[in-house]
C-alpha cells in the first residue's frame, strides 16, 4: 500500500501543470489582430490566431495554416490549406476563413492601417475548402509576407455587425497554440494551452501576462523569480543585479527591432515651417539620450529603417547637435529669447518615455525651446491623444517588421482614420517612389528606392529620429530548450519545458 501511495504521488507531482510568467506593461485594446496596433495587443494575439504563413527562426519564410503555396504566375498565389486545423471550439478550419478575413480586412467598415497591404490584391477566391487563389493587380513585393496577418473565424463573425466594437475583441477564438481564459483591463491575462493544437499541445499549460505599468514592478517580480521571462533596463543591467541574479536568468542582449521618435503634427501651424523642424532636431544631443538612457547599450537613430536592411542609407548621417544654427533657424522663423518657440510633448508613462522627455527638455531649453511635457497612461495617451489626432507632438516608437513598408507610415494616404500615418506627413516624391517600390520585385532595385525615400524623409524632419535601443532579455535557466535568433527567443515557446 505505501509503495503503490508513493508511485501516485509521484506522477502527480510530474503532472501539476507547468506556468510561463510574463510581463505586460500596458493593456491591450482590442485582442483582434487587424485592430490590434499597439504592442499590448499583439503580445497577446499571436498566442491565440495562426496567419498562413510565418518565419522560422532563421527569418525564412515557411507554412502555418497553409499546407503549401506557389506561384501560378508573377500575380497569382496559390495556398494549399491544412486539414487538420480546428478552432478552439471545434469547428474546422477552411478556405471560408481566408477569404472572410481578406474581406473583412479591406471593408471601408473596419479601420485597420493593415489593410494597407491587401490594397495590391484583385481578388481572393475559394477553389475549393482547402484551396484559395489570390490574384495580385501587378506583381508585388510583399505578395507572401502580407499573409503573416492572422485569420479570422468565419463561422464565429460572419453575422458581427460591429466588429470595431465587438466582445470578440475581449473574448477571442483562434486556431493558435493558447486560448484565453481570463482577460479583465489593469490585471492579469491568463492563456491556457490549446488540446487540439494543430502542431502540438504546448508543454506549458498556462501563460499568465502579469500587469505591471511600472518598470521597478517588473524587476522587483524578476529578482524575487517570479517571473520566467522579462526585459532588464540598461540601468538593470549595469548596475543593479548580482551574481544571483545570473544563476537564475540567461541574459540575451541585440539590437532591437525599433526605435524611438518624436513625432511632430505637421497640420499644427507651428510645425508647418521646416526651419523649425531643423531648428529642433539640431537642438538634440542624441548620443547623450543613448548614454544616459541606455548606457551604451543602443545606438542613435538615423531614419526610419533599421540598420542591417538593404533600406538602410549609410550616406545619410545623424545631425551632430548644434544649437547656435538652432537658434539662428528659430530666430529666421520669428522666435528669439523674447518670443520662444513653445510646444506640447505628450507621451506614455509606461516605459523610458517620460525620462527621454525630460532629457529632451533640458537639451532643447539650451536653444530657448520651451517644450511642455504630458506624461499619460498608455491607453488614455493612445485613445485620446494619438488615435484622434489631439496633439502638438508625441514621443512614442515603431517596431519594425524584417521587410521595411513605408505606406503605412509615409505614404500621404496613410493620413486617413486608421492609418499610422497620424502626423500628417505628405512629399509627392515620397508618395511616387513608395508606390513604385510596391511593384519592384528585384531586391536591389527595390533596396536603392528605399534609400531614397530614406533620404528624403530624414531631410523633411516629420520625425525627430531618437535611439535604437538594444533588447535585454532575459529567460528563466530552468527553461528548455531556448536559443537565440533573428525574431527572438521566443520562437519555440511552444516546446519550452519548465520544470514546477
Amino acid at each position: 500500500m505505501k509503495t503503490f501511495f508513493l508511485i501516485f504521488l509521484f506522477f502527480t507531482c510530474n503532472l501539476v501543470a507547468s506556468t510561463l510568467h510574463l510581463a505586460m506593461s500596458s493593456n491591450p485594446s482590442r485582442i483582434n489582430p487587424i485592430l490590434s496596433t499597439d504592442a499590448a495587443s499583439s503580445q497577446i494575439t499571436k498566442w491565440i490566431f495562426n496567419a498562413l504563413i510565418t518565419y522560422d527562426k532563421d527569418a525564412n519564410i515557411i507554412p502555418e495554416l497553409a499546407q503549401s503555396y506557389h506561384f501560378v504566375d508573377d500575380t497569382t498565389l496559390i495556398f494549399e490549406l491544412r486539414r487538420d486545423v480546428t478552432w478552439s471550439d471545434g469547428v474546422p478550419f477552411s478556405a471560408h476563413d481566408v477569404v472572410f478575413t481578406y474581406e473583412t480586412i479591406t471593408s471601408p467598415k473596419i479601420f485597420t492601417p493593415y489593410a494597407s497591404g491587401f490594397m495590391h490584391i484583385l481578388h481572393v477566391k475559394m477553389l475549393d475548402e482547402f484551396r484559395v487563389e489570390v490574384k495580385y493587380k501587378y506583381p508585388y513585393f510583399k505578395a507572401l509576407e502580407v499573409w503573416m496577418m492572422e485569420i479570422l473565424p468565419y463561422h464565429k463573425l460572419k453575422d458581427e455587425k460591429e466588429l470595431m466594437t465587438s466582445s470578440f475583441n475581449q473574448a477571442p477564438l483562434g486556431t493558435g497554440p493558447y486560448t484565453l481564459r481570463q482577460f479583465a483591463i489593469s490585471k492579469d491575462i491568463i492563456l491556457e494551452a490549446n488540446n487540439n493544437y494543430f502542431v502540438h499541445k504546448p508543454t506549458l499549460e498556462k501563460i499568465i501576462f502579469h500587469y505591471l505599468p511600472d518598470k521597478s514592478a517588473e524587476f522587483l517580480m524578476l529578482k524575487s523569480g517570479k517571473l520566467d521571462v522579462g526585459s532588464l533596463t540598461p540601468l538593470q543591467l549595469e548596475r543593479q543585479i548580482n551574481e544571483d541574479f545570473k544563476q537564475k536568468y540567461a541574459i540575451y542582449e541585440d539590437i532591437a527591432h525599433n526605435y524611438s521618435y518624436v513625432g511632430l503634427n505637421l497640420e499644427d501651424e507651428k510645425f508647418k515651417n521646416p526651419k523649425v523642424r531643423e531648428a529642433l532636431s539640431l537642438a538634440i544631443d542624441r548620443q547623450e539620450l543613448v548614454d544616459i538612457l541606455y548606457f551604451g547599450h543602443g545606438k542613435v537613430c538615423s531614419g526610419p529603417f533599421l540598420p542591417g536592411t538593404g533600406a538602410f542609407n549609410e550616406d545619410v548621417h545623424v545631425p551632430k547637435q548644434d544649437i547656435r544654427k538652432a537658434k539662428a533657424l528659430l530666430k529666421e522663423a520669428g522666435f528669439d529669447e523674447t518670443h520662444p518657440f513653445e510646444f506640447e510633448l505628450s507621451t506614455s508613462a509606461s516605459g523610458s518615455g517620460s525620462y527621454s522627455a525630460q532629457i529632451l527638455q533640458y537639451q532643447l531649453a539650451k536653444a530657448g525651446i520651451v517644450m511642455k511635457l504630458r506624461v499619460m497612461e498608455w491607453q488614455a495617451f493612445l485613445n485620446t491623444v494619438v488615435l484622434p489626432r489631439k496633439f502638438e507632438a508625441v514621443m512614442m516608437g515603431w517596431s519594425l517588421g524584417l521587410k521595411p513598408d513605408a505606406y503605412s507610415i509615409w505614404h500621404s494616404e496613410s493620413r486617413r482614420k486608421g492609418g499610422f500615418n497620424f502626423v500628417g506627413y505628405k512629399n509627392e516624391r515620397v508618395d511616387t517612389l513608395i508606390k513604385q517600390a510596391e511593384k519592384t520585385v528585384n531586391q536591389e532595385a527595390f533596396d536603392a528606392l528605399y534609400r531614397e525615400i530614406f533620404a528624403l524623409i530624414v531631410a523633411d524632419n516629420p520625425y525627430l529620429f531618437l535611439v535604437i535601443p538594444n533588447s535585454i532579455t532575459v529567460v528563466n535557466k530552468n527553461i528548455t530548450p531556448v536559443s537565440t535568433s533573428i525574431i527572438g527567443v521566443m520562437h519555440n515557446t511552444i516546446d519550452w519545458i519548465k520544470p514546477e
